[in-house]
């Protein structure tokens, strides 16, 4: 068992090639709650990166902290890891997943997609969790399926399948 008095940090790093300000610039524009919280730029004197090209950038979505990576081509992102974002209405759902989509992204399943720059999405509505959480698995079984069915989630389908 730890004594340590000194508490940990915890952060996720997203390694892209070379657009990572582009990135954290556009999901803390489009999210509530979010910022950049610095920059750091490659220096003069090392092997790797472009002398004064972005290197990182610190940003933060609600209290989740981020640092986006320019490391170059060798990692491109996959969906094996996918950024989750909870709403509470149809229409913050649909600003966000247009607005995550826009310049390139694509739709890809139940509620998934991949942005422009290649990271995975899901954008949730909290009244999904309720619907599985229901003892009935009839119930649950129906909301499954129509979330099975489509890309982008729409409540009121889910609560009607819900329902029956």
């Amino acid at each position: 068992m730890s004594t340590t008095t000194n508490a940990a940090r915890y952060q996720t790093c997203l390694w892209f090639d070379a657009d990572g300000l582009e990135a954290a610039e556009h999901d803390t524009s489009l999210l509530p709650d979010a910022e950049i919280t610095g920059v750091s730029r490659y220096p003069d004197d090392v092997d790797k990166g472009t002398p004064g090209a972005v290197m990182q950038v610190d940003f933060r979505l609600g209290d989740q902290r981020y640092v986006a990576l320019n490391g170059g081509p060798q990692f491109p992102h996959s969906e094996t890891v996918s950024l989750q974002v909870y709403v509470e209405t149809q229409e913050d759902l649909d600003r966000i997943w247009a607005g995550l989509l826009a310049g390139g992204g694509e739709e890809t399943m139940c509620g998934w997609l991949r942005d422009r720059f290649g990271l995975s999405w899901q954008v949730i509505p909290t009244r999904l969790g309720e619907l599985l959480a229901d003892p009935d698995s009839e119930s649950v079984g129906r909301v499954v399926r129509q979330l099975q069915a489509v890309t982008k989630l729409d409540i009121a389908p889910l609560e009607a399948a819900y329902n029956g």
